[in-house]
């Protein structure tokens, strides 16, 4: 089915209003819901899928109308407690449409922090009382026309319905493009990182292709990628595990190769961060505006720099770079200074169509990271 035609149907049951984060399987989706630009509907990129949830109460109290929130299944833990203590028929009844795309889909090869996600997916929306279809290519309009009508009758009793949708479901029509305006490749940045830290540091990079550029770069330069610890899900707390390792021995020096989407998500944990002022922790945040990893949407970030905000925050040095040779001079500088730092590196959009992945298991990485650190 084409994206187009899914939300032409969304929009016959009343919603005007599509709020959420980005995600891989829903990319003919997202870019369907950008080629719109405002014409049909109002659109937001929020921080985190709870916050969707948040914007989506908001617009049924102003006008009693229910918006789409799209996510990844990985989402569904951030959506959890907004959906449960407000949305929820039994608090203050707010109905809600929710678009999910199933990564781990028992049975499909994907991504090690997709496995149990996608096992528990069904009974996560069970248990939260949240009825819900599953649709894949086979789908017809006249089923998802079936599908939206049942939704919109719960939405109608003031409930919330789901559409899980499968790899593949929406065929590919326009895809959405844009620059951001920088020209550094984020690849060649990350091996800059690895060339002037990974020898005498540990470093804990972000989800997504930061870590999989990471991974491939230690192994081109040391043979080795045993100093990185690679946060393939959890989408934002990189920097809370490279507190946690920095807080535990300061006699280490710890690095956190960030996102720029992942830090929106938590960005409490820059003021925490800034709170706790370790000493041995430089924070280095790869920003091209966009949820790349999933799609490229652009981010809903305001436009103001990360190095800014965690400067007003209490972060003890920080800067923006935009070349491969001040970001080498801005890592020499933070490990000299010796109090914690953040860079923020502007990066493109540009990626290699062939990169791999990581060969072992996440746990069989973890264990080669203990030993490396405990040694």
């Amino acid at each position: 089915m084409k994206a187009s035609v899914f939300l032409q149907e969304v929009k016959n049951i009343g919603i005007r209003t599509i709020t959420g984060v980005p995600d891989s399987t829903l990319k003919q989706f997202c870019d369907a819901v950008r080629m719109d630009n405002g014409k049909e509907f109002q659109h937001y990129v929020t921080a985190n899928e709870g916050a969707a949830v948040g914007l989506a109460t908001g617009e049924y109290l102003a006008s009693e109308r229910p918006c789409l929130v799209y996510l990844q299944n990985s989402g569904l833990g951030n959506i959890i407690n907004p959906l449960a203590s407000i949305a929820n028929s039994e608090v203050y009844g707010i109905p809600m449409l929710f678009v999910i795309g199933w990564r781990g889909e028992p049975g499909k090869k994907d991504e090690p922090q997709h496995i149990y996600q996608g096992k528990v997916t069904c009974e996560l929306l069970e248990i939260m009382d949240v009825p819900y279809s599953v649709v894949d290519d086979m789908t017809t309009q006249d089923q998802m026309k079936e599908i939206l009508l049942k939704a919109k009758e719960l939405m109608n009793e003031n409930e919330q319905y789901a559409i899980i949708v499968k790899k593949g479901t929406f065929e590919k029509e326009k895809e959405f493009a844009w620059e951001n305006g920088y020209s550094l490749v984020r690849e060649q940045a990350l091996r800059v990182i690895l060339e002037n830290v990974y020898q005498d540091s540990f470093i804990v990079s972000t989800t997504g292709k930061i870590s999989r550029e990471l991974y491939e770069q230690s192994d081109a330069l040391y043979k080795n990628h045993e100093r990185l610890f690679m946060t393939v899900g959890g989408m934002g707390h990189a920097s809370m595990i490279a507190y946690g390792m920095a807080q535990a021995d300061a006699s280490k020096q710890i690095i956190c190769v960030d996102g720029d989407g992942a830090v929106m998500m938590h960005m409490g944990a820059l003021a925490f961060l800034a709170k706790q002022s370790p000493e041995n922790l430089l924070h280095i945040v790869i920003n091209n505006a966009a949820h790349e990893s999933v799609g490229s949407m652009p981010t809903g970030f305001s436009g103001q720099t990360y190095a800014q905000i965690a400067a007003a925050c209490g972060y003890k040095n920080t800067c923006t770079v935009t070349t491969d040779e001040d970001l080498r001079i801005a890592i020499l500088e933070a490990k000299k200074k010796r109090e914690l730092s953040l860079i923020e590196v502007m990066v493109s959009l540009d990626a290699r169509a062939d990169l791999g992945r990581p060969k072992e298991s996440a746990k069989e990485n973890r264990i080669d990271f203990m030993n490396a650190v405990l040694r």
